[in-house]
């Protein structure tokens, strides 16, 4: 499985104009499931997205978890984090998990995530989303499990 983290002063996703899902101050969790993932990939990566030490201790450094700051996590999916460009100018993305396959696990992470006790809320698989966030730092981080 793939994610992408983003620290976020606050993060919301739009479908049809409704907010569906907002997060903040937290993380914002782009996820993808590629081919051959399995639900362990998936246990494993939330353990490490609610372990992630990125947000800032009392002296400044990143020693702090989501967990620790007691923030919470949107999730929302997304297969072009699967984007093959290393030849032509459109990206493929034949290495993303079918679309059953792909929103079984991204469910069945964001359930993880929140067993892990993370607050979660979602966006939902396949829809037109229009995600905003405030990146905090910015903090990105790239996790292939």
């Amino acid at each position: 499985m793939r994610a992408l983290l983003q620290r976020v002063s606050e993060a919301s996703v739009t479908v049809d104009g409704d907010v569906i899902g907002r997060s903040g101050p937290g993380l914002l969790v782009l996820i993808c499931a590629m081919q051959g993932d399995t639900e362990a990939q998936a246990d494993k990566l939330a353990a490490k997205v609610a372990k992630c030490r990125i947000f800032e201790d009392d002296a400044g450094k990143m020693n702090r978890s989501v967990l620790d700051i007691g923030g919470s996590a949107l999730v929302v999916s997304q297969f072009t984090l699967a984007a093959d460009t290393r030849s032509g100018n459109r990206p493929g993305f034949s290495s993303a998990a079918a679309p059953e396959e792909g929103e079984r696990l991204y469910e069945y992470f964001a359930a993880q995530l929140t067993a892990q006790g993370v607050p979660v809320e979602t966006g939902r698989f396949g829809a037109d989303m229009k995600v905003a966030l405030v990146n905090d730092g910015p903090i990105t981080i790239w996790m292939d499990i």
